[in-house]
């Protein structure tokens, strides 16, 4: 559906919604919060559009899965301060069950496997071209993710192997699923800070979207999808919602939507 915010048209799709809360599915790469006063419209933007009548009579949102601009997919909003409460708590205790589908280079040599490898801002321990980028440092805060391999494809070419991967973290680090990817050498397709090289993230802002990156990303931004969110709600019952990846996604591999994957 569209929600209006000022003069632009903001897309998203509304997945569930009860008094307390909302569920939507965020494409990319509409930002979740605005960065800056006069910044591009984003989905808290369109969120407050959608839900004005809602506002007017004491709704109060509060966004409670954050997802990075270029990731697509499921965000919970509460609607109420009790709502908010009672999922920040969960979130905080890791009661909200959580997966994600990447689009990776190559194909992982196992179909299921974890990586538990500390997280830190990569700047504290060595130069980094980027403020915000992240790594695996053993001076890091704790982070595990487990990976399980979707699908397999190939592309015409050399190093055109690719695999669609499931991917549950059961820590919350910063850009933590595209880092840990990247560590075990399976980087998202796209990834402009965790894929060839963080340059390409700079020279995006200079540049924007050119032959070269496209040569060198393949895909305008990374490929990846918050597939499934679930916990528990104050009532007691167990509430999950899905949002399949992008069926594109599959006939970037070469399959059809839907299909098997290639063997090996």
């Amino acid at each position: 559906m569209a929600a209006r915010a000022g003069n632009d048209v903001l897309d998203f799709t509304v997945i569930d919604e009860s008094p307390d809360w909302i569920v939507v599915s965020k494409p990319a790469p509409l930002q979740i919060h605005p960065s800056k006063p006069g910044g591009p419209p984003t989905l808290w933007h369109g969120l407050r559009a959608l839900l004005a009548y809602d506002l007017a009579n004491g709704a109060a949102l509060s966004i409670i899965n954050r997802l990075d601009r270029e990731t697509s997919g499921l965000v919970l909003i509460a609607k109420n301060a009790a709502a908010a409460r009672w999922f920040n708590k969960a979130m905080m205790r890791r009661e909200v069950g959580k997966e994600y589908t990447a689009l990776v280079h190559g194909w992982p040599e196992m179909e299921e496997w974890t990586v538990d490898a500390p997280i830190l801002r990569r700047g504290e321990v060595e130069d980094s071209p980027v403020y915000l980028m992240q790594a695996v440092h053993p001076d890091g805060a704790a982070s595990r993710t487990r990976f399980r391999v979707l699908r397999r494809g190939e592309r015409p070419g050399p190093g055109r192997r690719f695999a669609l991967v499931a991917a549950v973290p059961e820590t919350g680090r910063m850009h933590q699923i595209r880092v840990h990817l990247g560590h075990c050498g399976h980087p998202v397709a796209g990834d402009k800070l965790y894929g060839p090289s963080p340059q390409w993230y700079l020279r995006q802002i200079e540049e924007g979207w050119t032959p070269a990156a496209a040569e060198a990303l393949l895909l305008p931004r990374h490929a990846l999808h918050s597939t499934r969110l679930g916990l528990a709600l104050p009532d007691g019952v167990f509430q999950q919602w899905e949002c399949p990846a992008p069926a594109a996604w599959e006939e970037f591999l070469g399959l059809k939507s839907g299909g098997d994957a290639e063997s090996r």
